[in-house]
């Protein structure tokens, strides 16, 4: 049977990594889009064996070339999305909407078999964040351009390579004291890496084409017990400490100064709104793929690393013995 080919763009983050190694260990053929080869590359060639992928480099907005893949393409995957925005066409509008919605117009064109977006959870809600419209109206585009296309909504994702769980076990490593929004009491429902890729494989395996899928983890924790538990993985003791949201402001909009803002104000908005599921779509338990991963069990594979004394630690051995 001939392989299918994959289309991948976004396929150097944590959720691409994992998804190019198990679409090829099952025989699918993967196109990975990147901006820049040589930085990239070397990390997206080492996911699969030599003839099963193939690394292009171009700007996601050279339709011209991009349109030359679609030619032998059969499923279409965008696993793109910022926190922040930056200059040089960055924008939430040019990532999150404009981009999408051309991806699902060459779908449709080509005649795609399938063309999956990677959204995000809870963005209803969030009605006063940049971030969260811009998913919003790009998922109204998708849909509108190519209507058998299938939009992941995943709440937090972690794993090793993430930025979440990895960021907070730098900052609790490091700071004294560790601010609370609103109280920490926004809930998550956070699924791991793997879990993920395993509904986006079976989305392509069985052809599933559900619009609207929310993707979230098997327990829902608030962020304070977020914080909490990565503080017990890591063996840290720190102050936890509400923040006014004035404050909270002030220190994100100095945050934003950086070239790489750790926390921005449409993020503070983002989380005044629980990330859990709405009850209004299709979950991934629905179609019949529950995740397995808890959130304790996986970080701790990883946490040794900000642990004094690292993976020798006696916080781990404790821990696993």
């Amino acid at each position: 049977m001939k392989a299918k080919n994959c289309l991948i763009f976004g396929g150097s983050g944590q959720i691409g990594k994992n998804l190019i190694r198990k679409l090829t260990k099952n025989n699918y053929k993967v196109t990975v889009v990147t901006r820049n080869i040589h930085q990239k590359s070397y990390i997206i060639k080492t996911q699969a064996n030599a003839g099963y992928i193939d690394i292009v480099e171009s700007n996601i907005f050279e339709e011209n070339k991009i349109r030359e893949l679609f030619r032998s393409a059969d499923i279409c995957i965008n696993l793109i999305g910022i926190l922040y925005e930056e200059k040089k066409g960055n924008t939430f509008k040019n990532i999150h909407t404009i981009f999408p919605s051309v991806l699902a117009k060459l779908s449709k064109e080509y005649n795609l078999k399938h063309f999956i977006h990677l959204s995000a959870l809870g963005i209803n809600s969030a009605i006063d964040s940049d971030y969260a419209k811009s998913k919003l109206e790009g998922e109204n585009l998708v849909l509108k351009n190519f209507p058998l296309a299938t939009i992941l909504r995943p709440s937090v994702v972690f794993s090793v390579d993430d930025n979440f769980t990895t960021n907070f076990m730098t900052l609790l490593n490091r700071l004294p004291l560790f601010p609370l929004y609103y109280n920490g009491n926004t809930k998550f429902t956070p699924i791991h890496c793997s879990d993920l890729t395993d509904i986006i494989y079976y989305v392509i395996e069985k052809n599933v084409d559900s619009n609207i899928i929310e993707c979230v983890g098997p327990e829902i924790i608030s962020f304070k017990e977020i914080i909490q538990k990565l503080l017990n993985l890591i063996g840290k003791k720190r102050i936890l400490l509400p923040l006014p949201l004035p404050l909270a402001k002030t220190i994100a909009r100095l945050f934003e100064i950086m070239p790489k803002p750790i926390f921005t104000r449409d993020q503070l908005k983002l989380l005044k709104y629980d990330n859990i599921l709405s009850g209004k779509y299709r979950t991934n338990s629905e179609i019949g793929v529950p995740s397995k991963r808890y959130f304790d069990h996986e970080v701790e594979k990883y946490c040794f690393m900000w642990r004094d004394g690292g993976q020798f630690s006696t916080e781990k051995y404790k821990i696993n013995n």
